[in-house]
């Protein structure tokens, strides 16, 4: 297949092109290079197996690329919760209007497919937990949150109006290899700070689900593989989780190291944090894909990767 991934270099993208580029695919990669790294995909450039386009997609420079691709894996987007508090118009900016710029000129190349990597916070505060698909009222509580929904709604809209075939998956806490923001880079960096004493934000009961980046990335491709509605949603991410202060416990045991835990208080970590998250994954699991990994090893593989 040819396959588009915007954001390619980012974290989630780069293992989506190391599975493509598995897979056979012939992979163009846009990506502007402004949190994406190009060390994360550079053997594969180097071995000319994919295609990097660098170019912001607010920009005019990449729509032609999009011509005679088989799909979009559509994951370009700032990926920081905290920061959308502080500012929203870029979140406006490089998720909703980049969105809808991919969908038009998907349009217009007959592209037929999209993938779109969405998130559980579109759900808000659920007050059902684990949390499933048909879960309403969808009332997000970030920026964030409210501009991945808004992306949602613009795909379903282009879906069914324009003969497209989408399939969005909202995630849990995705962790792993590469990840350069999240809760486990910033104890490091604290850590690294002052190994005696660690800064825990809100109380350190927040408690979410979380999974491994390439157990994402299979199941992301089981989906694809295994449904052809016009529109697929699903969740995924693990089926338990676990609180800040078990994963503080988890880095500090790998780490060596045995610091006082300083708490900020309060049940949010920051503006728009939602303190209890868990994903009902059965119509993934009814589907035949069941992830193998827990939160808790998902951390640690994820602890140990960024150690390293």
């Amino acid at each position: 297949m040819r396959s588009i991934v915007t954001g390619g270099a980012g974290f989630i993208g780069s293992h989506l092109v190391d599975y493509l580029v598995g897979a056979g695919d012939d992979v163009i990669v846009i990506d502007s290079l402004i949190s994406g790294d190009l060390n994360s995909i550079k053997n594969h450039l180097d071995e000319k197996r994919v295609t990097l386009v660098s170019a912001d997609l607010l920009s005019d420079s990449w729509q032609e690329y999009l011509s005679g691709a088989d799909r979009v894996y559509h994951l370009a987007a700032d990926p920081d919760v905290r920061e959308s508090s502080v500012a929203p118009e870029k979140q406006l900016n490089n998720t909703i209007i980049a969105t809808h710029r991919v969908l038009e000129a998907m349009r217009k190349a007959c592209v037929p497919e999209i993938v779109f990597t969405s998130t559980s916070t579109v759900y808000g505060e659920a007050s059902v937990i684990p949390t499933p698909e048909s879960y309403t009222p969808m009332e997000p509580v970030s920026v964030y949150g409210a501009s991945k929904l808004a992306c949602e709604a613009l795909i379903s809209a282009y879906s069914h109006s324009f003969s497209m075939r989408s399939w969005i998956f909202r995630f849990a806490n995705i962790i792993g290899a590469r990840s350069g923001h999240g809760v486990i880079t910033d104890f490091i960096r604290k850590l690294k700070e002052n190994p005696h004493e660690l800064e825990i934000l809100g109380d350190g009961n927040q408690t979410k689900s979380y999974l491994e980046v390439r157990e994402c990335i299979r199941a992301i491709m089981y989906v694809v593989s295994h449904t052809r509605d016009p529109v697929n949603t699903y969740n995924i991410g693990s089926e338990d989780w676990i609180s800040v202060t078990e994963i503080a416990d988890i880095l500090c045991s790998e780490m060596g190291l045995s610091p006082q835990y300083h708490y900020t208080g309060g049940s949010r970590g920051w503006i728009g944090d939602v303190p209890k998250m868990q994903l009902d994954i059965s119509r993934l699991k009814n589907l035949g894909y069941v992830p193998d990994i827990t939160s808790g090893e998902s951390v640690r593989i994820a602890v140990r990767a960024a150690l390293e």
